[in-house]
């Protein structure tokens, strides 16, 4: 079958035509950055959310013990520093002497305790959970030191705690049970107000241990069309954006005004299969839905080639060669007689959940994907859903298939233990696991020669393409467009916008 184009190609005119009108926002002076995005936060809960819109904004108002920089390297937040015990079985924090939170008090390790016990709280319903269930205990010897004391030897826990999903927040504010009612963190910017959908109004937090921030604050105009985005930094009315749609990215390095920053991420669009549903159950079928799939093609469509066709592993030193991976060339015969085997030859009809907006790509792909899978009989009906409605489904793991853009980590393990071990706190999303993914990773999470670790989840990724309960697509870019005057901005592999910490207003 020859490829289908999405409406997304054939949009450019109207996209041009879309330039000449801006969106009028009330003028900011100039030590303020107006920005826009197109898509809302959907909570206040740095513990429990897991919509990348979510996370872009609470990464500027709370902090983790640790960071990453722009080379996926380990930096100070909370935490001054850090060292394992020789037998692994230790993790040692010392606290930034001027880490306050927002209202002036001081971080305590009574608080990073205290944060840690709530992620660890299954009612919590925390999004990182699993990456933690090695923590056996939390002391603080005194009040700059906190000590985790494992229950085995635990190489990527470090990793896992430099995610927002892994904040430290005041322990005060948990025992008055108001974390995600309102936001108090040690991050670089103080939440003033939040209007979802709407806007948002940070301020400067003049105490950041991290240093000074350039700016006073940063206004957030909520545009849900990226085309009105464009154009109001086309016309100046904003000064910085996060852009989703690769469509509208391009068109950026064809203003002089403007500048582009495009990164390949760590984030993986994927369609998700639903093991637990008939007949996703069986895996002749699951692998005849791998087959079919013709990855490239999808990229090409839905995010006009901007990216790569990508296996679970997308984080340096561990992505293999994805070609060699099961079924990633596309096989339409094979994928119709692993349906006969099955007993579906005649095909089975399936629906598929995407969420508007994030990614921006999720509509073309769908289309793309239930193109593909009518090839071998597939019937597949796309519901899209706002993306709160989407978060709330994919969370119960209510769908037959769902498209999805999930984060990446620097490790293996913390990227994927949730998903696929026995214990891994979003088993629910992921409705499958197996003897060998659960041993493998918790292989994985013991070995410390890196070689050994490479080769351990090398054989993770081969078996877990093959047992097909995900189809991996691709990874792509974060773009962000600014003014030439807005300088210090600096993109990370994980999408984060906490480089907006360091950037300032020229004149």
């Amino acid at each position: 079958m020859g490829r289908i184009f999405s409406t997304r190609l054939v949009s450019g005119l109207a996209l041009a035509a879309a330039l000449g009108t801006a969106i009028v926002t009330t003028p900011a002076s100039a030590a303020t950055l107006r920005m826009a995005w197109s898509q809302d936060a959907t909570g206040l809960d740095p513990h429990k959310q897991t919509a990348f819109s979510s996370i872009r904004l609470l990464e500027l108002i709370y902090e983790p013990l640790v960071r990453f920089d722009k080379d996926l390297q380990l930096v100070p937040a909370v935490a001054a520093s850090w060292q394992f015990s020789a037998d692994g079985k230790e993790l040692t924090f010392k606290l930034d002497p001027n880490a306050k939170f927002q209202d002036g008090k001081p971080v305590t390790p009574a608080d990073v305790k205290a944060s840690f016990e709530r992620v660890l709280d299954e009612k919590t319903a925390a999004a990182a959970r699993a990456n933690f269930r090695s923590i056996a205990s939390i002391e603080t010897p005194d009040d700059k030191t906190v000590v985790f004391k494992l229950s085995q030897p635990d190489v990527p826990l470090l990793t896992a705690m430099a995610s927002i999903n892994a904040a430290i927040v005041p322990a005060a504010e948990i025992a008055a049970g108001s974390i995600g009612t309102k936001a108090l963190g040690s991050g670089p910017f103080k939440l003033e107000k939040w209007a979802p959908n709407s806007k948002e109004m940070l301020t400067a937090n003049k105490d950041w241990a991290g240093g000074k921030v350039a700016v006073d604050g940063i206004d957030i105009s909520v545009l849900p069309d990226e085309t009105a985005i464009l154009a109001s930094l086309r016309t100046k009315q904003i000064d910085f954006a996060l852009l989703n749609d690769p469509l509208v990215a391009t068109l950026v390095p064809k203003e002089a005004s403007l500048t582009l920053n495009r990164t390949p991420v760590l984030a993986y669009h994927v369609l998700q299969l639903n093991p637990s549903r008939k007949p996703m159950n069986e895996l002749a079928v699951r692998q005849a839905i791998s087959c079919a799939i013709d990855r490239q093609d999808v990229l090409d469509t839905a995010s006009v080639g901007e990216g790569k066709v990508t296996g679970p592993l997308t984080m340096p030193g561990y992505t293999t060669d994805a070609s060699q991976l099961f079924c990633y060339k596309r096989d339409v015969e094979k994928a119709k007689k692993l349906m006969a085997d099955a007993g579906f030859a005649e095909g089975f009809s399936a629906t598929v959940i995407a969420a508007n907006g994030e990614p921006a790509t999720a509509a073309a792909e769908a289309q793309v994907i239930q193109s593909q899978l009518a090839e071998i009989g597939v019937k597949l009906d796309i519901k899209m859903m706002e993306l709160n409605v989407y978060v709330d489904a994919w969370l119960k793991g209510d769908f037959d298939m769902a498209v999805a853009l999930n984060g990446g980590r620097a490790d293996p393990y913390s990227m994927y233990n949730r998903y696929w071990t026995k214990a891994g706190n979003l088993q629910k999303v992921a409705n499958y696991i197996d003897d060998t993914l659960d041993s493998l990773m918790q292989k994985g999470r013991e070995e410390t020669d890196p070689a050994k670790r490479k080769a351990i989840f090398a054989e993770f990724e081969k078996h877990l393409v093959e047992v097909s309960p995900w189809v991996w697509l691709y990874t792509s870019y974060s773009y962000t467009a600014q003014q030439k005057n807005v300088q210090g901005f600096v993109p990370t592999p994980e999408g984060s916008l906490f480089g907006l910490s360091k950037v300032s207003i020229q004149p």
